[in-house]
């Protein structure tokens, strides 16, 4: 197997395979900045969202094989994104992070089917042992 570069497909077997694709919805521009560069450079492509609105919307037009949304305010506001996300794909890993440790929050989160609920800034390492081992083709002839 060939692996032309982080964001480009792979080819095995004689066959295109993309890349596993992530959604990222986080109001901090920063923020999203990092999770986007990140998730790429463990060869996800990427699409960022800075409103839950359009997370959800994003949720409903495109398949992703993992998403990180923030929390928000203390009313949870990331809820509505992790909650499509579920509703869409039960076994979607969706890892919420946020600013500071709101237990309510993370009770919710963690009730909804977040994958983990993290408090930020997360290393690289944090998010890479959160990635979903991703299935490769077989060299079968």
């Amino acid at each position: 197997m060939e692996v032309t570069s982080n964001c480009e497909k792979t080819m095995a077997g004689g066959g295109w395979f993309p890349p596993p694709k992530a959604l990222v919805v986080v109001e901090c521009p920063r923020d999203l900045g990092y999770y986007s560069a990140t998730l790429e450079a463990y060869g996800y492509q990427v699409r960022g969202c800075s409103t839950y609105g359009e997370g959800v919307r994003c949720l409903g037009n495109e398949d992703f094989d993992f998403v990180i949304v923030s929390q928000g305010s203390s009313k949870f506001e990331g809820g509505c994104v992790l909650k499509r996300a579920i509703e869409i794909d039960h076994h979607l890993p969706v890892l919420v992070v946020s600013r500071c440790l709101d237990m309510g929050c993370y009770l919710e989160a963690i009730q909804l089917g977040a994958k983990d609920y993290l408090v930020q800034p997360l290393t690289a390492w944090e998010i890479g042992r959160l990635l979903p081992a991703q299935p490769w083709p077989s060299h079968a002839a």
